[in-house]
């Protein structure tokens, strides 16, 4: 079966950096996507990052570009979200999912809606 857990969340001031981990089993990097999102309190959940299986192209919501970057070991298990120069507006849960390979692509993962796994978030606090 198909499991994903995100790691690595936690407390840091502004303008500090965390890495977040997404390891999966289960599943086969064929033309699939993994994907970063998160939710703020009293907001959408959106995409911020995915990086796509095929071709290891990778792209980045604009919130997020230059700041984050999204890589992953060299077999495809483990996937990662270094996020530097963190905001308070960049406090949320965050998720990694898995979808097909056409809904990585542009400004990061499409709808949540068209990523068919998800693992349990882990909490980002950015305060002072």
């Amino acid at each position: 079966d198909v499991q994903l857990q995100a790691s690595g969340g936690g407390l840091v001031q502004p303008g500090g950096s965390l890495r977040l981990a997404c390891a999966t089993s289960g599943f086969t990097f064929d033309d699939y996507a993994i994907g970063w999102f998160r939710q703020a309190p009293g907001k959408e959940r959106e995409g911020i990052s995915c990086v796509r299986s095929r071709d290891d192209a990778i792209f980045y919501a604009a919130s997020v570009k230059d700041r984050f970057t999204i890589s992953s070991d060299g077999a495809g298990n483990t996937v990662f979200l270094q996020m530097n120069n963190l905001k308070p507006e960049d406090t949320a849960v965050y998720t990694c999912a898995v979808g097909g390979g056409y809904y990585c692509q542009g400004n990061g993962p499409s709808s949540p809606d068209e990523y068919d796994y998800w693992g349990q978030g882990t909490q980002v606090t950015v305060s002072s």
